[in-house]
């Protein structure tokens, strides 16, 4: 079976060092299968700013369209989801490992200019593209390991899109410690991971891994890169917001909608009371 397969595959180099020359190359392959899809994108709509190929397939797909119109899509379903519970009339956004503005860059025409936009990442090459593209936005280089730079009790909003999929045991309480320091105590946080929905995109002794409530970590490879994946049972990521003073008000399972995409387990947080 081929994603069984490529579970042993992935396995396979890590093991010999070459996770990310494995995944370059895959980079190439999509980025050619996809060729005519995203020219045809780039002709329609002309005037879209666009990332680099490889800024964009590190941080998510080599598919313009799902960027850019799935990227819109996500942040109308995010703010749907989030909008009972904070203030985004005139709040202060944080987008947490932003990537190439995939969700934020469309804030400003959803909800307006009276609230204040920031991103943060690791990624210097692709904070670089999006303070260069989206002036209108306060975007920020951030470390691997916290903190941010941001003072205490500053967002009304903090969302991270399958951040902690690429973070290590170590750093989910360092990040959630930190994340919950820089919300305001009405403020909500809105966070994705790897749930149960995954178990069968693991191995064998992954699995028993997981089944037994811990986290299944990828590593190998650079901290924060794709490749570098976490799998967590949400009795884990409970126990992570527990201790870090965080309150889960909703956790939505992920799903398999297709062969080819599983949803993330989606979870809305506030300070503990």
């Amino acid at each position: 079976m081929p994603e069984m397969r490529n579970k042993y595959v992935s396995r396979f180099l890590r093991s010999i060092g070459l996770a990310w020359a494995g995944d370059y190359s895959r980079f190439q392959l999509m980025r050619i299968r996809n060729r005519k899809l995203n020219r045809i994108f780039r002709s329609q709509q002309p005037d879209v700013i666009l990332p680099p190929d490889y800024t964009l397939y590190e941080s998510f797909q080599m598919d313009y369209g799902k960027y850019f119109i799935g990227g819109k899509e996500d942040a109308e379903e995010l703010i749907a989801l989030v909008k009972p519970y904070c203030n985004l009339v005139t709040g202060c956004i944080l987008d947490w490992g932003c990537g190439p503005a995939r969700l934020i860059r469309h804030f400003t025409a959803l909800l307006g200019n009276q609230n204040e936009y920031y991103g943060t990442d690791y990624n210097p090459t692709t904070i670089a593209w999006c303070k260069a593209n989206f002036p209108n936005i306060h975007f920020a280089l951030n470390s691997i390991h916290p903190p941010l730079s941001y003072p205490e009790n500053y967002f009304d909003l903090i969302y991270g899109i399958s951040i902690f999929t690429h973070l290590s045991e170590e750093n989910h309480l360092l990040w959630a410690n930190e994340l919950k320091r820089c919300l305001k105590p009405k403020g909500i946080i809105y966070v994705t991971t790897h749930g149960s929905a995954f178990l069968e995109r693991l191995t064998p002794d992954e699995q028993v891994i997981y089944k037994k409530g811990n986290i299944v970590s990828r590593t190998k490879v650079k901290e924060g890169h794709r490749m570098f994946a976490a799998f967590q049972p949400p009795s884990f990521m409970k126990n992570v917001f527990e201790k870090s003073g965080l309150a889960v008000i909703k956790h939505i399972p992920g799903v398999k909608v297709n062969k080819d995409y599983i949803q993330q387990d989606i979870w809305l947080l506030k300070e503990k009371l």
